[in-house]
């Protein structure tokens, strides 16, 4: 079962954030999705005792001011952020940033397709294995 805890979605681009929102809400996926627009704002927010913590994190890579990777560098050393799920979601093929990302632990790798079809087909693929996996508390 999916957990009810927010998605947080880490991406500078508006449209790409658009599209991301548009997909959840096309897969009924009910969750609430929380947005910050660069690995510093993501920190801040996780951060923030206020905040839910959530139950998975869609990270861009090419952001302004902190980019994915230096926020994975930090997240993944802070223990009340590592066993938080990230997922990459950017249009990085660059194998050094798949290096990276995955040296930094995280769960997964996607491109985002242009195309409209297909990106609902990897918002879904992350869903499934959401959905599926068996996380901490």
């Amino acid at each position: 079962m999916r957990s009810s805890k927010p998605i947080l979605l880490v991406e500078d681009d508006q449209v790409d954030a658009m599209t991301v929102k548009r997909a959840l809400r096309e897969l009924k996926i009910t969750n609430r999705l929380d947005v910050e627009h660069n690995g510093e704002e993501a920190l801040t927010f996780l951060r923030n005792p206020e905040n839910e913590k959530p139950g998975i994190i869609l990270l861009d890579l090419n952001m302004p001011k902190m980019n994915g990777i230096e926020f994975l560098q930090i997240a993944k050393k802070d223990d009340s952020l590592k066993r938080i799920p990230v997922v990459v979601l950017t249009t990085s093929q660059a194998d050094q940033d798949k290096v990276d990302s995955f040296n930094f632990g995280v769960a997964g790798y996607m491109i985002k397709p242009v195309d409209y079809r297909k990106f609902v087909e990897v918002v879904k693929t992350i869903d499934l294995y959401w959905t599926l996996s068996e996380l901490p508390d």
